[in-house]
């Protein structure tokens, strides 16, 4: 039976566990709390059994209270309990590995969209290439297509612009894990070969862009932001990574997260926002926003378990999708929240995101989660044919920001929206299903909280993720099952919310929204609307119904051809 503990501690005699074992078991079985060193551990010691007063200390951290009699028969059953959990811990799982537990967020009385997938972009006529390459490193990806397309710039000099500004901005930014270069210059190379042929693959053909270090990619690190896996290296390509090659996209670089998708800071520094340096781009898709708005790729994959989408999308002025859950493949990724992690594209606008999403959506026979729904977007469609909703006490509100919001609200209905009022289900105890994310989070990362090696990651204060880990392991499994029980409820309330609706505006940060949608997996649309005193920018947002990602980027993509916000450039990087 192997033991963890940390160097220096000698595992509890008769009980066969070190420290943090002992603590983890109690955890496990929803009688957890802080059984750190102190009287609590050495009587555990001193006893070389449990005993009832054991168990007594720890109802009271679970909340629970029992009679001596109950402990008493507890007591027969928890000793029997030690060697299956001291085996469950020496089976070394993968992070990779989901549990035997598949979440979905379509309600059986729903169906499923049927169709074909169809995308149609606006008219791009007279798209010419500038003097200077550089000045298109801002461009959407729409517009460098056409140049691509046209033969006006062939994808190896498209590639090397974007690699030199890599190069010469990267450092400033700190949004830089690791080049992909040589990966990159053959990869066009060969985009150029098969445009010689004839054979275009599409928009995506030839376009540079960024991958969020929690993708593997063959024959370059996957760090996860975080000194522990700094030289890992996963001999496989996530399929997102796939399906982009078989798009025509140019890997050019591995962008920074926050440490295992957690802020902005990872083990190199702290990612920042390009319009103010003193600012981080906030997290976690730190680099894939930053990198992105600064003109250093054509676009980005980012990944959101609770807000890493948004935030730094809002933070730097990117147009970032968080898709609906289970559209699109995490085979390959890290895995943080089996039940909550999304990956989608952040990029310059709703066009290009819905561009991205078109190449990467789908199942793969990979990732239990994936399904594949038709994605239907016509960047033509009308608005009229659009039924949307808007969050009216959040547009009340005199928060900080709140005038950029009504203002947005009130482009929409100059553009003939007339959105009807509804709210978010408040009958929910919303806030405790965080509980979910944080056990998830604790599993992914057993290894490294009971090995001690999470005291290598860079931040170490009570909300980051080592303590948060720790904290983890005294959530009472009964507790985890009643929360995502409370969360099918939540979904039921959220149906009824977009009952009839196809999406609903919203600010980002509206009350209890971004933590209900990513629980439901509802997707979302953020884009820049606005700059603040500091000079950042600040978003907006659309909420789609489920699988219905088309209508909040058709919504988003109107709002951007009514305003220029996501076309400003960061002076220092323009």
């Amino acid at each position: 039976m192997e033991t963890y503990s940390r160097a220096g501690e000698a595992p509890a005699q008769g009980l066969g566990m070190g420290r943090r074992d002992f603590v983890s078991y109690f955890g496990a079985l929803g009688l957890g709390g802080t059984l750190f060193p102190g009287a609590l551990w050495a009587k555990a010691q001193e006893a070389g059994t449990l005993t009832r007063q054991i168990l007594l200390d720890a109802e009271k951290v679970a909340g629970l209270s029992f009679t001596d009699e109950e402990r008493d028969l507890m007591l027969e059953r928890l000793e029997g309990n030690l060697e299956s959990f001291a085996a469950i811990r020496s089976h070394r799982v993968e992070n990779e590995v989901a549990p035997a537990l598949v979440f979905d967020p379509q309600l059986p009385h729903r169906p499923l969209p049927t169709g074909e997938d169809q995308v149609r972009t606006g008219r791009r006529g007279g798209v010419e290439a500038p003097s200077d390459l550089a000045d298109a490193a801002f461009w959407p990806v729409a517009d460098l297509a056409e140049l691509i397309r046209s033969r006006q710039v062939s994808c190896t000099e498209l590639t090397e612009m974007y690699l030199a500004r890599l190069k010469r901005h990267g450092p400033t930014l700190e949004c830089v894990v690791t080049l992909t270069e040589d990966r990159a210059l053959d990869q066009a190379a060969q985009r150029d070969r098969e445009l010689d042929q004839g054979h275009y693959r599409g928009p995506l053909h030839g376009i540079p862009w960024g991958a969020k270090d929690l993708l593997a990619v063959r024959g370059y690190p996957t760090t996860w932001g975080a000194e522990p896996y700094r030289d890992q290296e996963l001999e496989m390509d996530a399929t997102v990574v796939s399906r982009l090659d078989e798009a025509g996209a140019i890997l050019v670089a591995k962008l920074t997260l926050g440490a295992l998708a957690m802020g902005d800071v990872w083990f190199g520094g702290r990612t920042r926002n390009p319009w103010n340096l003193e600012q981080g781009s906030s997290g976690s898709s730190a680099g894939s926003a930053s990198a992105t708005v600064a003109g250093l790729v054509g676009f980005a994959i980012g990944s959101e378990t609770l807000g890493s989408i948004v935030s730094p999308s809002t933070r730097c002025g990117a147009s970032g999708l968080r898709p609906t859950f289970g559209r699109v493949s995490r085979q390959g990724a890290m895995a943080l929240s089996w039940s909550m992690d999304k990956l989608g594209p952040i990029c310059r606008s709703a066009e290009d995101c819905a561009l991205v999403l078109a190449a990467i959506h789908g199942a793969d026979g990979l990732d239990a989660h994936a399904r594949t729904v038709p994605f239907r977007w016509a960047a033509d469609r009308p608005l009229s044919e659009l039924r949307v909703g808007f969050l009216q006490s959040a547009f009340e509100s005199d928060r900080p920001g709140a005038a950029f919001d009504r203002s947005a609200l009130e482009v929409m209905r100059s553009l003939g929206v007339d959105p009807v009022p509804v709210e978010m289900p408040d009958e929910s105890p919303v806030g405790a299903l965080r509980i979910i994310l944080n056990a998830e989070a604790a599993a992914a990362f057993s290894d490294l909280t009971l090995t001690g090696r999470d005291d290598l990651l860079t931040r170490q204060n009570p909300n980051a993720w080592p303590n948060s880990f720790r904290v983890a392991r005294m959530i009472p499994a009964v507790e985890y099952i009643q929360a995502n029980r409370i969360r099918t409820q939540l979904m039921g309330a959220m149906d009824r919310v977009f009952d009839g609706l196809d999406a609903i505006l919203t600010p980002s940060y509206a009350g209890s929204q971004l933590l209900v949608t990513n629980l439901t997996g509802h997707p979302v649309s953020v884009v820049p609307a606005g700059f603040g005193e500091n000079g950042s920018p600040v978003s907006f947002s659309f909420l789609g119904s489920l699988w219905n990602d088309a209508a909040a980027l058709r919504l988003a993509g109107a709002f951007q051809g009514a305003t220029d916000f996501h076309l400003r450039r960061p002076p220092l990087f323009a």
